[in-house]
């Protein structure tokens, strides 16, 4: 057995001073033009599919297996993460998912009559992009609280958040615009480009970390995989409050995911207006998500208040989209995007930031690996059943937006009733984790 620890780039593990260091400042930069490009491949992806098939089960089917990867490779993801570099792990995930982006484009240039072909192969990019994300996003997350000052996590997550809501609103604003002006293979050609963009950036980042030993054979490389899990899998379930938020928040993405997924037949069928409003409509969202971030990371709010005002956030959101399919002047269902974005940021920074900080940094990468996968288990099913609901109801939008959002209130109201849920969501970030975990376990 070889017993060398593998630091590389990553040997110092001294604290920045200060939030905008050089590290944080690159990585803040490459996701930030990343973004942009991601969210103009959402718009294009999701039209295309409609405009080509007019199948919402089709949409949904292609959503559920793209997700499906996340769901199982996220827990394995995080683990790979607190064993390797994961500054490699995200320069690498940003080369992959930027060269298959490019593919498809390609392909939509060369043969734009293939469109089985081109489903096929956008099912494909859409599969490795999820798997690539299961590795990707452990590892930015991990790496956020040791590349700023410890009291600087929440800032650091706001201004991350912020940057990503930023390019989201610029992505989604001119996306509907851009695929109706220059069509589907521009808008990936630019998705891929921003991919490549990203890496170059993330390239010259030090990210301080202390990786494990590594070890010579197979077996003992497996071994050590499965133990890690099993202790990741061990210090959410042992800990009530964490593992209660995590629950809550799966059955919340599941009933969210229908509204998201059905957006562009809304817009198409009830708006009765261009592919346009639903960029707008996301970019409102997103401009109410930066709103968010900002309130989240500038304000000092006690832990008690701040798990009452998620609570209450929470309650508001799930109203609000309970009652979207009912509105049909567009001005009106940009405004109640605009608020449900306002507190839906407020609550992730907020969230975030506590699962972060209560969290050791040497196995916070498979922890929000395992949180990835138990918040989003249910999703696929949920993107799958919307597409089937909605075509067997003929594509009933306000029906559905008001079940799922009268379903999401009282999941809301669950978290005030569960105690160790809200005393979590009270976590004071000057706490050290060791503390907090003696109250959750």
């Amino acid at each position: 057995m070889k017993g060398h620890m593998q630091n590389n780039t990553q040997k110092t593990n001294v604290r920045p001073t200060k939030l905008m260091n050089k590290n944080f400042f690159l990585l803040w930069q490459g996701q930030t033009v990343s973004q942009i490009g991601t969210q103009a491949f959402a718009i294009a992806m999701m039209y295309w599919i409609k405009r080509t098939t007019g199948s919402a089960t089709l949409m949904g089917l292609i959503m559920m297996f793209s997700y499906l990867p996340s769901v199982f490779l996220a827990p394995l993801g995080g683990t790979f993460a607190d064993r390797h570099s994961r500054r490699k792990i995200i320069i690498f995930s940003d080369v992959i998912s930027g060269i298959v982006v490019l593919t498809l484009a390609g392909l939509m240039f060369i043969t734009p009559e293939s469109q089985t072909l081109i489903i096929i192969w956008l099912f494909i990019v859409a599969v490795i992009i999820a798997i690539v994300g299961s590795f990707f996003r452990p590892a930015i997350i991990a790496a956020i609280p040791d590349i700023v000052p410890v009291d600087k996590v929440a800032g650091a997550n706001s201004l991350n958040q912020f940057s990503v809501q930023l390019s989201t609103f610029l992505g989604q604003a001119l996306g509907g615009v851009l695929f109706r002006i220059l069509g589907a293979p521009i808008l990936f050609l630019i998705d891929g480009i921003t991919y490549l963009f990203s890496a170059g950036s993330e390239s010259f980042i030090t990210i301080p970390q202390k990786i494990s030993e590594s070890v010579s054979t197979r077996r003992e490389r497996l071994g050590e995989y499965k133990k890690d899990l099993i202790e990741g899998f061990k210090y959410i379930w042992q800990r009530t409050g964490m593992k209660s938020i995590l629950l809550i928040a799966a059955a919340l993405n599941f009933f969210a995911w229908p509204i998201i997924l059905l957006l562009p037949f809304y817009v198409d069928d009830f708006l009765k207006v261009t592919a346009d409003w639903y960029g707008f409509l996301l970019a409102a969202f997103s401009i109410g998500s930066m709103i968010g971030y900002l309130f989240a990371g500038a304000l000092k709010i006690p832990g008690k208040t701040r798990s009452v005002i998620i609570i209450i956030f929470l309650v508001c959101q799930s109203i609000a989209f309970g009652i979207l399919g009912f509105i049909l002047i567009p001005l009106i269902s940009l405004f109640i995007l605009l608020l449900v974005g306002t507190m839906n940021g407020f609550i992730n920074i907020n969230v975030i930031t506590v699962l972060q900080v209560s969290t050791p940094s040497e196995i916070r990468g498979r922890i929000f690996g395992f949180l990835h996968t138990l918040t989003q288990a249910l999703t696929p099913i949920s993107m799958a059943l919307a597409g089937v609901v909605a075509d067997i109801t003929n594509q009933n939008i306000p029906l559905i937006y008001l079940v799922c959002g009268t379903i999401m209130i009282f999941i809301s109201i669950s978290i005030y009733v569960v105690k160790e849920a809200r005393d979590y969501l009270a976590f004071e970030y000057q706490e050290r984790p060791d503390r907090q975990n003696e109250k959750q376990s």
